[in-house]
Order: structure tokens, then C-alpha cells, then sequence
């Protein structure tokens, strides 16, 4: 792609790099075969390749974010399986997250838009904030159907529809703290707590430090730990995502220079994706581009730790079919695609791969909120699919998607990470018959 951008423009790093970019793409138009929204929609705006133009235009111009832009790079799910399509290697994701940096701040949202992306931005990170937030949704949740029919209200009543029954207490599994190992010591590892996922589902971490103590490894949940900035940092906020991120670095470079980790585990693949960028997130920083790098460096999913300690094979607990949804920041955003599905194998466990795999459920991290409708509709594409397994049970390995399909799959939706706890000797996920 050919581009016109001045010297002065290309000054800026943001701008140099969103230049790089669209120079690699060549038009092809792969990306529109495996992009959610266009399946859906058929309009080549809500493609990869749709977007870039526009985005390209408004780089390329210094204009302001207008109407058209916004409404298309808003559906975008950020699901990054353009880039997993791409042929030439085009990073779709540092594109968008510089468009959404960029409409942020040169793009006058009406005002219930503004106010509910601000409240996401001041409740969901953390976790406290979430908690009451929920007591008040568990409230309302009963009328949820009612408001979200009421116009203007919509994306009000799918929030109340995602809520859970009842927020979790507060479990040690936030820590901060340390949990030694019970067998003979062979690792040290920092694990992301997370915000949003000790709230919804506690047991998630439980099952990781439980595992991993069992294998000989210590978990530590670093002291001054903060959310990773993911949810931020998608919906363009830059200061708030990279505030957070700063906090979260610190804490764990305390960590590395003291006792020492092998590496730092997530359990929440969006959180993953968006940490293991941190070196390119902070290239421009001097205070934090080192430190971002020794971070992302030995940053790892659960299920790429656990392979590394290459755990032996065992009987399943159950003869459970188990089908495998492979979150989009697990196979898009990290790569990572048969980890998970070799450990549950080994587990026991007969695993089955959904159709369409490559297709987002509809979660993508506030996507569910913002944009229902869509949403709802890729929601019913993928349990459809779903159902051609006739699973026992699915696993996943991201938060949002466990959100987004319990209601509706019919069977239990749990995280990997409870299944294996599960297979080597640890408690049955709650839900499992």
C-alpha cells in the first residue's frame, strides 16, 4: 500500500509505526474471509481490509476521528484473526490500537457512549469497584430483558445480563502472598491475579496455584500488582492502560530482581496478549522499555508453562468429551494452538475441536457490552457449533469467553487449567456432574 505521509507526521513513533504497517498490506482481501464482522455484515468497511483504508485516511490526512470510522472501527472485535490470515505479515493489531488511541482523543462521543466506555474504564479494572457493581447488577438482573428492550438501554441490559448471580468474596488466591511448592522445588513463578477474574470465577487461580504447587513450582501473587491495562488500552484510553501497566511491571520486576521468577503466569489469554506486547507498548518509554521487555520476555499462558514442565500422561478422572474453545487471543493473539488441547489429552480427556474455531465467540473484552447485538449473534454462531460435538463439557482458556457461552452451551464451560488441576489430583470444577 502506498502511502503520503510528511516528514513532520512521521515524527511521531505511533505514527512512523501505523506508516510500516500499511505499507505491508497488498489489498488481497484474505483477511475479509475470516474477519467475524464481515461474515456477518458483508460490508467491506467492517473488514481488516475496509478498516485500514479508512484508518489510512484519517492517519494519513491528521484529521479527526469522524462517524464513518468510528462505527466501523468500533465492531471491530479486535479478535485478530486477520493477522493469522495475513500472508504478509500485516500487524492489524498495533494499527487499531493506534486508531482507538487516536479517535479517543479526537472524537466527540454522544454522551450515554462516553459515559458507559467511562464507567467500564472506572469499574471494571478493579476489583473492588467491581464487586459492589455487581451486588447492584445481581439486583437487576431479573429485569434485564425488560431494559435492554428499551431503546437507548441496550447495552445496559446485555451488562445485566452478563452479570453473574452473586460476585465472589475475596479468596488468598488474590493475594498478595506466596505459595510454596509441595514437592521438591523445580520453578518460581509470579501469577497474574487479574481484575475482573477473581471476582467472576476465583476458582480459576485457585486451580492454577493448587496444580503448579503439586508439580514442585512456587507461585507468588507480587505485592502492588494492578490490572494488566487490557481493557484500557482496547478501548483506546492510553493513560489509564499504560498507568496500570507501569504498576504492574514494577511489581514484577521487584519480583525478577529479588528472589528471582522463570517466568510470569497468566491464566486470562486477553491479559496474555496484551502483556506479552508490553515491550512494544513501551519502546518509547526509557524509564519502562527495559523493564517492559524483561517482562513480556518471560511472560507465558498457563498451558505454555505447563507443556515446558512436561507433565506425565494419566487417566482422565472422567470419561468426559471435552470440547476445545480456543479463545482469539489464545490462537490469534498468542499463537498458541495446540498447548492446551495436548495437555488435556494427556489428561485423559477426548478432545474435540469446535468448527469454525477461528471464529470469535462475541466476547472480545468489553465487545459483549458495547456492541450486543453482534455480539449475541456470533454468541449463537459458536454455540451452534458447539453443539455439532456434543461435548460433555468445554474448556477455554480466557475469562470473557467462559462469560459469554455459560449461558447457552447447555453443558459446563470451565477453564482449562480446572480440568488438568482436576486430572492430577485436584478437586472436580464446580458444575461438573
Amino acid at each position: 500500500m502506498q502511502t503520503s505521509f510528511t516528514l513532520a507526521q512521521l515524527a511521531d513513533p505511533d505514527t512512523r509505526e501505523s506508516e510500516k504497517i500499511l505499507r505491508t498490506c497488498v489489498h488481497c482481501g484474505f483477511c475479509t474471509a475470516t474477519c467475524p464482522t464481515y461474515l456477518l455484515l458483508g460490508d467491506e468497511l467492517d473488514s481488516p481490509r475496509g478498516r485500514i483504508y479508512l484508518i489510512k485516511d484519517m492517519l494519513e490526512g491528521s484529521k479527526p476521528a469522524n462517524d464513518e470510522v468510528v462505527k466501523h472501527v468500533d465492531r471491530c472485535l479486535s479478535c485478530l484473526s486477520c493477522m493469522t490470515t495475513c500472508p504478509s505479515g500485516v500487524n492489524y493489531m498495533h494499527l487499531v490500537d493506534h486508531a482507538r488511541a487516536h479517535i479517543e482523543e479526537t472524537y466527540n462521543r454522544p454522551f450515554a457512549d462516553k459515559a458507559i466506555r467511562a464507567t467500564i474504564a472506572a469499574v471494571l479494572p478493579y476489583r473492588s469497584r467491581f464487586r459492589l457493581a455487581l451486588v447492584g447488577a445481581a439486583i437487576a438482573r431479573p429485569f434485564a430483558g425488560v431494559v435492554a428492550k428499551i431503546p437507548g438501554f441496550e447495552r445496559i441490559g446485555a451488562m445485566l445480563k452478563l452479570a453473574p448471580r452473586f460476585p465472589h468474596g475475596r479468596t488468598a488466591s488474590e493475594g498478595p502472598g506466596v505459595f510454596p511448592s509441595g514437592a521438591a522445588k523445580r520453578g518460581r513463578v509470579a501469577l497474574l491475579s487479574g481484575c475482573v477474574q477473581p471476582v467472576l470465577d476465583p476458582s480459576i487461580n485457585e486451580a492454577t496455584i493448587r496444580l503448579l504447587n503439586r508439580v514442585g513450582v512456587e507461585v507468588v501473587i507480587a505485592k502492588g500488582e494492578s490490572c494488566c491495562g487490557s481493557l484500557a488500552h482496547h478501548m483506546g484510553k492510553s493513560d489509564q492502560s499504560h498507568a496500570q501497566a507501569r504498576q504492574t511491571i514494577d511489581a514484577w520486576i521487584a519480583e525478577m530482581d529479588g528472589e528471582g521468577l522463570d517466568a510470569i503466569i497468566i491464566t486470562a489469554s486477553g491479559c496474555g496478549t496484551t502483556i506479552k506486547d508490553y515491550g512494544f507498548m513501551f519502546r518509547e518509554d526509557s524509564a519502562y522499555a527495559e523493564k517492559a521487555r524483561r517482562v513480556s520476555g518471560i511472560a507465558k499462558d498457563i498451558t505454555e508453562y505447563l507443556e515446558s514442565l512436561k507433565l506425565d500422561p494419566v487417566a482422565a478422572p472422567a470419561p468426559l468429551t471435552v470440547a476445545y474453545h480456543s479463545a482469539c487471543s489464545m490462537q490469534h493473539g498468542q499463537q498458541i494452538k495446540t498447548a492446551p488441547k495436548t495437555l488435556l489429552q494427556k489428561a485423559g480427556f477426548t478432545v474435540r475441536d469446535v468448527p469454525e474455531g477461528h471464529i470469535c465467540c462475541g466476547s472480545a473484552g468489553t465487545y459483549n457490552m458495547l456492541q450486543p447485538k453482534l455480539s449475541q449473534q456470533l454468541k449463537a454462531r459458536k454455540l451452534g457449533n458447539i453443539a455439532k460435538v456434543a461435548p460433555d463439557i468445554v474448556a477455554t482458556g480466557n475469562i470473557g469467553c467462559m462469560t459469554q457461552l455459560s449461558d447457552g452451551a447447555g453443558v459446563p464451560v470451565v477453564h482449562t487449567i480446572e480440568l488438568l488441576d482436576w486430572a492430577y489430583g485436584g478437586p472436580k470444577p464446580a458444575g461438573v456432574a
